[in-house]
């Protein structure tokens, strides 16, 4: 008997130090973050993370089922690498940082199937998250199918998210969905089913044992699909999902496919507080580099915007010359003439603008459709840009017109042929020189980095859904303070900000200050401001002269204050001056203490407002200034 139990204990102890000798431990340099890694019961890959040595995500799966092989059960490590640093430095056209140096401990687990298949995964740690993706090292001239990616994100049961339901494709006004157009869920369980029924949409935001986790993807190659999240009910965790079989191109794919070798998208988690994921780039960090391309062409900035608050009547010849105008005379580059301006104005005609345009140092952007047979829109420019020789035919025309750039409308989902398709367009309009800006659209992944002509994306509930509804006027407050922890943080965003005087038929819930600080707060290339020249001849010129001054390629940001859809406080660089703007998105009054020790310059000014509106009061570096947000409300800072 004592043999017996002598053998018991000796088993027990070489199988937990089996176990031991398979779990690697991979951290980032300062050690802030942790991976442990290991081969479950079914030899299928898990991995948990560590945030200052909290646990912050529990045991969670890996792997890839192709048509021709598991690589998700039954699998073998053959090595782990050491850890290899990894850096690189790079430049952004647009957004909230503009000289970037990134770097993480990359660990390389190479594995092998039951069938003698190769599969390795690769993680990055960096100072402010994780990444990891999937390598099929082998090579093969037949065509690689996934059917199921299993990569999952175990939350505990007390943690809280903040989601965005994707929609169900092919519902919608002319079955334009899925846009990446829904109203955020916040605050709730991990576990909460969506009303909509097909999973969420990224970034995902969660709170977990203190800490804030964003989950994304980068580096969408032409070769996957975009993916969104599910909650699967069998392993209690978030995963990795492929899109609806109605979100492809005609006849195209819309799983992964590829020969080998191959690689995968990144997918990325920032961790940390919520200035760490405010304030971080993995997802252009992890996006491909700049493809070989002049970018002489490319400038940020603001434009006027006729469609969002007059509508179709005014795409017309003589609406479109006076919101020119309105753009010179506030110093933006910009002017968007939006659908049916073949038939309203015409190509000969819009030449004719664009060369007005240029003599008042204004660049024209023209809307188009893309689609084709995947939905029943019917504005036009419609199926111009389906193929290679359709968009060669109709960006040189563009280009022989003096078009700066196009708004390109209504996609099909996130299939691997509908992102195949945003790729080879992004690529022709590059050889055109022609900025992109995709509405409509799925969320960009990091391709602003890819592509550097991609100044911005809609994939939000933007301004023009406010002018539709007053329930989503309601909305506006929570929403807009959701975004920036979200949809925000790591592409730029065309929500088409900024209202300061009236929408007709609704009643706007958020105050004229609130308003004001959009432009800064949010991040895009081509920033399509709401407001028209009507509007801001009411304002005060001080307000004007700010507006005539916004930048959109930042030389840095930081995040001051704020909680997701409560609030929130940001502050943005350029050159030497530092803009800080506030919103308040809850109806109850709001004070807040900013530091403004860490600003270059010594004197500056405040615009918000009292019972009588708008008021501009003078503030000086060193001082804790207090400010008062309004209920719905908020501020702006230049200093």
């Amino acid at each position: 008997m004592r043999k017996i139990v002598v053998l018991v204990v000796l088993s027990l102890l070489l199988s937990s130090f089996v176990e031991k000798k398979n779990d690697y431990l991979f951290v980032n340099a300062n050690k802030s973050i942790k991976i442990e890694f290991s081969l479950n019961q079914n030899n299928t890959p898990i991995y948990k993370v560590f945030y200052k040595d909290k646990l912050v995500m529990n045991d969670s799966e890996l792997g890839i089922i192709r048509e021709d092989a598991d690589f998700y059960t039954n699998l073998k490590i053959i090595q782990v690498s050491e850890p290899k640093p990894v850096k690189s430095t790079y430049s952004m056209f647009q957004g909230k940082r503009k000289n970037i140096s990134y770097s993480a401990n990359q660990y390389t687990v190479h594995l092998q199937n039951s069938k003698g298949n190769l599969i390795d995964i690769i993680f990055q740690l960096s100072h402010d998250g994780i990444a990891l993706r999937y390598h099929f090292p082998e090579t093969s001239s037949d065509i690689k199918k996934i059917v199921e990616e299993k990569t999952t994100y175990n939350f505990d049961t007390t943690a809280k998210s903040w989601l965005q339901p994707m929609s169900k494709a092919k519902t919608g006004w002319m079955e334009t969905n899925p846009s990446y157009e829904e109203h955020y869920s916040m605050g709730i369980p991990v576990n909460t089913k969506p009303a909509i029924g097909q999973g969420w949409v990224y970034p995902a935001l969660f709170n977990s044992n203190s800490a804030w986790l964003l989950v994304s993807e980068s580096g969408l190659p032409v070769n996957y699909c975009g993916s969104h999240l599910v909650y699967n009910d069998t392993s209690k965790a978030m995963q990795v999902t492929f899109p609806q079989k109605e979100e492809i191109f005609p006849n195209g794919a819309l799983n992964p496919e590829s020969q080998l070798p191959w690689y995968t998208p990144w997918r990325i988690i920032a961790i940390g507080s919520l200035k760490t994921i405010t304030e971080s780039t993995l997802g252009t960090d992890l996006a491909e580099p700049a493809i070989p391309m002049d970018t002489s062409f490319i400038k940020s900035g603001l434009a006027s915007w006729s469609w969002v608050l007059l509508k179709d009547e005014s795409v017309n010849y003589e609406t479109t010359l006076r919101f020119i105008d309105y753009a010179s005379k506030m110093n933006w580059p910009y002017c968007l003439i939006d659908a049916d301006w073949n038939k309203r104005i015409g190509y000969d005609k819009m030449k004719e603008l664009a060369a007005y345009a240029k003599d008042k140092n204004v660049k024209l952007l023209a809307w188009y459709n893309s689609s084709g047979s995947w939905n029943s829109t019917v504005y036009e420019p419609k199926s111009k840009l389906i193929t290679h020789e359709d968009r060669e035919n109709e960006f040189s025309k563009l280009n022989e017109m003096g078009i700066a750039g196009v708004k390109v409308d209504f996609f099909g989902g996130d299939g691997q042929s509908m992102i195949a398709y945003y790729h080879a367009m992004l690529k022709d309009a590059a050889a055109h020189k022609l900025l992109i800006n995709f509405h409509g659209a799925t969320l960009p992944r990091g391709w602003q980095r890819t592509y550097p002509n991609l100044l911005t994306t809609e994939a939000i509930k933007g301004e023009e859904y406010i002018t539709f509804t007053q329930e989503v006027a309601d909305l506006e407050p929570s929403h807009c303070s959701i975004i920036p922890f979200t949809r925000n943080v790591f592409d730029p965003m065309d929500f088409t900000p900024m209202v300061l005087d009236r929408i007709p038929n609704i009643n706007r819930r958020t105050t004229p200050a609130f308003e004001l600080a959009l432009p800064v707060l949010f991040l895009s290339g081509i920033q399509h401001i709401a407001e028209i020249p009507e509007g801001m001849a009411k304002m005060p010129t001080y307000v004007v002269d700010y507006l005539k001054d916004i930048p959109t390629n930042w030389d840095d940001s930081k995040f001051i204050d704020g909680y997701p859809r409560k609030y929130i406080i940001m502050a943005r660089k350029k050159d030497n001056v530092w803009h800080i703007v506030g919103i308040n998105g809850e109806n109850t009054a709001k004070e807040v203490e900013i530091d403004l020790s860490f600003v270059t310059n010594t004197t500056g000014f405040i615009i918000d407002e009292n019972e009588n509106g708008f008021t501009q009061t003078d503030v000086s570096k060193g001082n804790k200034l207090k400010v008062k947000m309004k209920p719905y409300g908020g501020f702006v800072i230049k200093i």
